[in-house]
């Protein structure tokens, strides 16, 4: 990925969201880039946001290229959250 302007620096955490198509589908994805004081979490999960607030899911096991916008299914049964559930 690729900005205008380099704030990392300046950022104590970095996060990206991203969207992605997945059965279907626009669904939304988060993963922590950056986090200066700890270790971070390096996976990608599907996040959903509802009327009781956001809800983030299991990591994206079986798909790539969804950082880079072309997500593929790589796996069996995905691990996409259940949109009629949230």
């Amino acid at each position: 990925m690729q900005a205008p302007v380099d704030v990392t620096y300046l950022a104590d955490t970095v996060i990206l969201l991203r969207y992605f198509e997945a059965v279907g589908r626009v669904r939304r994805a988060i993963s922590v880039i950056k986090k200066r004081t700890s270790a971070h979490e390096d996976t990608i999960r599907e996040y959903r946001i509802g009327s009781t607030g956001i809800k983030v899911g299991e990591p994206l096991t079986n798909f790539q290229g969804v950082l880079r916008g072309v997500p593929e299914l790589i796996g069996g049964d995905n691990a996409l959250m259940d949109l009629h559930k949230a």
